[in-house]
């Protein structure tokens, strides 16, 4: 039996190992199981079995409010943003081919904080549609800052990465800053811009949250998943590449539009929420290889489950507070980082 699975459509074919898509399957059933938790545990319990009843729309009605106004779109989103945040960390990884290389390590979430802080601030009384093209904005324009300093007739990854957490540092300073100094603000949005620094999706919603989010996950995610191949000539090096026909430039600067928006639009809803860009794509490339084609939807699962645990833990850990499922992504985050660098420094 072959060990590989061929999939094809109409403009595009490709070939799956086998032990990619176990693994995506397996993933894919504990998401199931995680997100049905999350929907039941809280200051109200509510069993497993009556959340699959009510999902099917055979449960008791008196849930119905928990279910799906209060913990549903909460599930969804965390869903949908540590996916996103999980695959622009693989795509830029594999573009500047830097394992230490996240969004909010090298300063690219800090930017697209900034845009939604800014458009918290002095923006709120527009349609929060606008939200994720603020905070995309702000995303490409640390990147911007970022190549320019990092760049000295070329990048290496350890001065793309140093630049990158000074830049970091620098944009939630002067996010802080904003928030601090803005004396008109009402202390409700300034609440609400501190809460969105630490990384929080309390309190979200269908119409304001899930169906903001929504286009640019459909959108970009597909892309992601398409241009994938082209990562796995580019790990053999730009001459490699360009000798057997793949235009380097234009699909690198493609993935990095990708990887940039994929993060800002997270950003934007989710907050500041940190390391699963980072985290997600090594343990993906530990499961199914390095072949990107797997590694993106791998690391997509992986997300998506590390904030649905995170978030969980925030909601259950300390009843009645319900503690941003940033601080959570952090405490995992920061001691994987100190990892990979101490191990990078040695290898």
């Amino acid at each position: 039996m072959s060990n590989w699975v061929t999939i094809r459509g109409r403009r595009l074919s490709f070939q799956v190992p086998r032990r990619t898509i176990a693994v995506l399957a397996a993933l894919f059933l504990v998401n199931v199981i995680v997100m049905i938790a999350c929907i039941g545990f809280g200051s109200t319990f509510i069993s497993p079995l009556a959340v699959i009843r009510s999902l099917l729309g055979i449960g008791d009605s008196s849930n119905d409010m928990i279910i799906f106004t209060l913990r549903m779109p909460r599930v969804v989103i965390a869903v949908m943003v540590g996916s996103m945040l999980a695959v622009s960390g693989a795509l830029l990884q594999g573009i500047v081919r830097n394992p230490l290389t996240s969004p909010d390590v090298i300063g690219i979430s800090g930017g697209a904080s900034l845009g939604t802080i800014v458009f918290i601030l002095y923006f709120s009384h527009v349609s929060i549609r606008f939200m994720p093209i603020s905070s995309i904005a702000g995303a490409f324009g640390a990147a911007l800052l970022i190549y320019l300093f990092a760049y000295r007739g070329g990048i290496t990854p350890l001065r793309l990465v140093l630049i990158g957490i000074g830049m970091a540092t620098a944009l939630t300073a002067v996010s802080y800053m904003l928030i601090l100094t803005a004396s008109f603000t009402p202390t409700a949005v300034a609440v609400k811009a501190f809460t969105f620094m630490t990384g929080s999706i309390y309190g979200v919603s269908w119409t304001r949250d899930v169906l903001t989010l929504l286009p640019w996950l459909v959108v970009l995610m597909p892309v992601a998943l398409i241009y994938a191949r082209h990562l796995n000539v580019q790990e053999l090096g730009d001459e490699v590449a360009t000798s057997v026909g793949s235009s380097v430039n234009a699909k690198r600067t493609m993935l990095l539009f990708v990887s940039v928006a994929l993060a800002g639009a997270a950003v934007a809803i989710g907050g500041t929420i940190n390391f699963i860009g980072l985290m997600a794509p090594h343990i993906a490339r530990k499961l199914v290889g390095p072949a990107y084609g797997g590694v993106i939807p791998v690391s997509a699962l992986i997300g998506s489950l590390v904030l649905l645990l995170s978030d969980l833990v925030a909601r259950v850990a300390f009843i009645p507070l319900d503690i941003p499922a940033g601080v959570f992504t952090a405490a995992v985050g920061a001691p994987f980082f100190v990892y990979l660098l101490y191990r990078h420094r040695h290898s």
